[in-house]
């Protein structure tokens, strides 16, 4: 079955791409984040860790938009206003409080930047919470992925051959795995209703 361009190709297409994304943009924080003390700290690291994000995404995101210029004038304005959004919720409430509200603020204001700049006025709401909901599934599977599966996991004495180092470092891109696959997944959903209407 031909999937290309269909609502499932795009889902896929996102979720598969933007997991590539996420792990390599995760990798900043879990081979480098020791680097950023006294280089401008958890600040900077998220700036890094936004700017892979960015220049990595125009690389397997595009067609989904339609061509890479598309894809940057609508995608950058969206993720870079997600991501003040969600470091500011971190920043101010550096708990799970923080997490959900920049997850609902960062979301909300990301889809619907992203659909109107792709040309799509209104019927946003639907789809940015089903954003949401992919998104949040994947952010907070990767949590569980970190904290409970790797290092609770290490803690237990489950991965006897393996460092501490070792494991932060598996738990850390388990959650860019994690995270990539929830909002690529979203962002393909989103992409699709926005081509779709656009034809």
């Amino acid at each position: 079955m031909k999937i290309r361009g269909s609502l499932a190709g795009d889902v896929a297409h996102g979720a598969f791409g933007f997991a590539l994304v996420g792990v390599a943009s995760f990798s900043i924080w879990a081979c480098c984040a020791g680097w950023f003390q006294g280089r401008g700290g958890e600040p900077a690291m998220y700036a890094a860790i936004a700017l892979a994000f960015l220049a990595l995404s125009v690389l397997v995101l595009a067609p989904l938009a339609g061509g890479a210029g598309r894809f940057m004038r609508a995608f950058y304005p969206a993720f870079l206003a997600y991501a003040v959004l969600w470091s500011a919720a971190w920043f101010a409430m550096p708990n799970r409080a923080g997490e959900w509200t920049g997850a609902a603020l960062g979301c909300l204001v990301f889809a619907w930047l992203l659909l109107r700049l792709l040309g799509r006025r209104g019927g946003w709401l639907a789809s940015a919470l089903v954003f949401f909901a992919l998104h949040t599934v994947g952010y907070f599977a990767g949590s569980w992925a970190m904290y409970d599966y790797w290092l609770g996991g290490f803690k237990a004495g489950q991965f006897a051959d393996m460092t501490r180092a070792q494991a932060a470092l598996y738990a850390k891109l388990s959650w860019g795995l994690c995270y990539g696959l929830g909002f690529g997944a979203g962002i393909g959903l989103l992409m699709h209703g926005a081509r779709r209407k656009a034809a």
